[in-house]
């Protein structure tokens, strides 16, 4: 059976590499492409930061835990992700001097000393001498001067200084520490720029002015970022101080990567990796810039070369509403669906606003896990708040990343009389859920709008998702539950119409995989379609191989991580995935099974990982109307007609791209064509 499974870190690096992909395909433009580099560099820092982080964890263990899937141990799994990295990284690096040579034709330039005439080799040391070195931090390192703490993921200058004694230290610099520009401007030459770690790097030796430098590199240090937050919560702190700590913490766990640009001595480089205890395997020699986040700067001085961009699309009025009258009673006429970035994110902010200021709303009741740093959404609650309206939140405090921006939010929120919760011990709140509660003369009702996206005006242009807006009184009940639920610090245990983990979502998707197979043995059509981001979860990866091997017909758009091998001859034969990589970040989850009149059809939060199916609360909404059921359908069968974007898994885990057709099938482009013909915006990018 292990030919059926892919380790998971190892399919993640698979899916880094479809980003790659994206920054070496010519087909896109230029400055899109410079995005897809950047992209793949802050993936591969975030997968080391948690994911390689926590196997350093897992190697801390007495029992040596093995992966379930390929029975990889930690120790195993970090090898294997270091040979791929290096191999990844020499093509990202290749990629970086072909994007770069490019720009070259339209007089953009990163050049070093080598290039510079002496005017220009004299204004840089001018400005290096007024602008950054007196904002610079030299260390040197001896046996009175401790090895400095190494901030994660900074550049730094490090050196090797010989005295007059002969006697070797080193000397490291940091170098961007947000006081000095880093991207510099050549004079008379319009488009040529010079890093500020690299001006650094070659005036060490005007820094380290009583010694020889004898070698010299950038280095930077990536650290462990996976912290639990709960178990190392201290009951004395307020939870919200607790979260502000770790983060604090955060910044300060072991290393478990070391990146360098140049050749330093092999003793140095050994005495630099027995300081920070990072194992040989996880120090890279990099031939590109150690962070890459100055090609957006690089971007913005081009903007007048629209060819150099994807062509500008604008989200879509969505012509199932008329904006021009109150929203919560078209709500509850009919079903309404939001496909995000196709369509604009405004109806439904637009319909938290009314409720803050409707007469018959008596509360509103969200969860809330990463926000707009601007957010319209916490204006609108604070607005209901001052009109009165009971608002309760859930703010997610352990958001990966977002907890800093959370705090201030939960805050904020606090101080307009929201009644503020902050998740459950142990479990995390993922779901996106809004529950608007309405006292009417003929009782209360609800409104519920469920999503499989964030809460976030900026990602709603970026990412794909669907938001669903029922007045349907049994999803509305059931939402109410789950509030009532997370309230109390409990969890939901039964459920009818919604799938609500961790109690009440895996095994009620076992049951219904269970039926599809059940109908296949009958001599049925049975049928599975899934969109995801991520497949992990073994106790759904096994219940699907099953499937397979029964009949049962099981489509899949997997954007990410998928540990399971399709297409494996009288095993997973019966199994097809397909993974979109394009201008847009593929987020909605889709679960639909069976055909025709058996057909169930639900959006959702949750991917198939455990994490998400055990260990979080998440919410799967079904989808009842017709006309959403099929729009939904459509947009399921576009994505795996896609023929520009796609890939297609092997049955050895790895991924090639669809064969071309006719027609062109760009699925993300088709969906905004589709947006903006129901808007009546065939020509005209407006909203």
């Amino acid at each position: 059976m292990s030919e059926l499974y892919e380790n998971r870190e190892l399919s993640w690096l698979r899916f880094n590499e479809r980003v790659l992909e994206e920054a070496e395909d010519e087909r896109n433009p230029l400055c899109e492409r410079l995005s897809f580099l950047s992209i793949f560099q802050t993936n591969l820092d975030e997968f080391f930061m948690v994911r390689v982080g926590s196997l350093h964890d897992q190697m801390l263990l007495e029992n040596n835990p093995k992966e379930n899937k390929t029975n990889m141990t930690a120790e195993e799994q970090i090898d294997a992700i270091a040979d791929r990295v290096k191999v990844l990284a020499a093509r990202h690096d290749m990629a970086y001097r072909e994007e770069m040579s490019k720009l070259e034709k339209y007089d953009i330039k990163i050049i070093n000393f080598a290039k510079l005439d002496a005017k220009q080799g004299e204004y840089l040391k001018m400005y290096f001498d007024h602008e950054i070195l007196p904002l610079l931090s030299p260390m040197t390192v001896s046996k009175k001067q401790p090895f400095p703490f190494i901030k994660n993921n900074e550049i730094y200058a490090v050196s090797v200084l010989a005295s007059k004694n002969n006697k070797e230290r080193l000397g490291i610099i940091p170098c961007n520490d947000g006081m000095f520009r880093r991207l510099i401007q050549i004079p008379g030459s319009a488009g040529y720029y010079m890093l500020a770690e690299e001006l650094i790097l070659h005036f060490l030796p005007d820094v380290f002015s009583g010694y020889t430098v004898v070698s010299k590199s950038l280095v930077r240090v990536t650290r462990n970022a996976d912290i639990d937050a709960d178990k190392v919560y201290d009951e004395e702190l307020n939870y919200r101080d607790h979260m502000a700590e770790v983060i604090k913490q955060r910044r300060k766990l072991c290393p478990v990567r070391m990146e360098y640009t140049r050749d330093m001595d092999k003793k140095v480089l050994q005495r630099i990796r027995e300081h920070l205890n990072i194992s040989e395997n996880m120090m890279f020699k990099k031939g590109s810039p150690l962070e890459l986040s100055f090609l957006f700067d690089i971007q913005d001085t081009l903007r007048h070369k629209p060819e150099f961009f994807f062509e500008k699309r604008i989200p879509q009025r969505s012509a199932q509403f008329d904006e021009t009258k109150p929203l919560l009673p078209q709500i509850e006429e009919a079903d309404k669906l939001l496909y995000y970035p196709y369509e604009s994110i405004r109806p439904f902010l637009n319909m938290l606003t009314e409720a803050a200021n409707d007469p018959d709303v008596v509360s509103i009741k969200m969860t809330l896990y990463r926000l707009a740093k601007h957010s319209k959404v916490v204006e609108a609650l604070v607005e209901a708040a001052e009109n009165g309206k009971q608002v309760d939140v859930l703010v997610e405090l352990k958001a990966r990343f977002d907890e800093e921006n959370n705090i201030e939010w939960s805050r904020m929120l606090e101080k307009a009389g929201c009644h503020v919760i902050y998740g459950l011990e142990g479990i995390k709140v993922h779901s996106k859920l809004c529950l608007i509660t309405l006292r009417k003369d003929d009782g209360v009702k609800y409104i519920t709008q469920i999503g499989t996206g964030n809460y976030n005006e900026k990602t709603s242009r970026l990412y794909t998702d669907l938001s669903l807006m029922t007045a349907d009184e049994k999803i509305g009940t059931e939402a109410a539950k789950v509030f009532q639920a997370l309230s109390l610090n409990q969890l939901v245990k039964t459920t009818e119409s919604l799938l609500v983990a961790p109690k009440c979502l895996q095994n009620k998707v076992i049951d219904k995989i269970e039926r599809e197979i059940q109908i296949a043995k009958d001599g049925g059509e049975g049928y599975i379609g899934l969109k995801l981001n991520s497949l992990t979860d073994k106790k759904l990866i096994d219940k699907l191989i099953e499937a397979s091997q029964a009949g049962v017909k099981i489509e899949m758009v997997i954007r990410g991580i998928n540990c399971l091998r399709s297409g494996v001859e009288g095993k997973t034969d019966n199994i097809k995935v397909v993974s979109i990589v394009g201008r847009f970040l593929e987020h909605a989850r889709i679960y639909i099974f069976g055909k025709g009149d058996r057909e169930e059809m639900y959006i959702s939060s949750a991917d198939f990982m455990t994490r998400n199916t055990v260990r979080r609360v998440e919410v799967a909404t079904p989808i009842n109307d017709k006309e959403l059921k099929d729009k939904i359908r459509e947009i399921f069968m576009i994505m795996l007609s896609d023929n520009y974007k796609a890939r297609i898994q092997q049955p050895d885990g790895s991924y090639v791209r669809v064969p071309a057709g006719e027609p062109v099938i760009n699925s993300q482009e088709r969906f905004y064509d589709i947006a903006y013909e129901k808007a009546g915006n065939s020509t005209a990018a407006r909203e």
